[in-house]
């Protein structure tokens, strides 16, 4: 679980970047921000798991 969260937070930062520096791409923006939220929910409940 800890590696798919990693490798979701690394793949939206790309797709973040990417979509800030390419203007045709600007629904790259978007994708990057949703799995950037995904993965900061993933690592959120294993945190939270982890405390019970």
């Amino acid at each position: 679980m800890t590696g798919l969260a990693v490798i979701l937070l690394i793949i939206g930062v790309v797709l973040l970047l990417f979509g800030l520096f390419v203007e045709a791409a600007k629904f790259l923006l978007w994708i990057g921000i949703v799995i950037i939220i995904i993965a900061v929910i993933a690592w959120l409940m294993r945190f939270i798991r982890r405390q019970t």
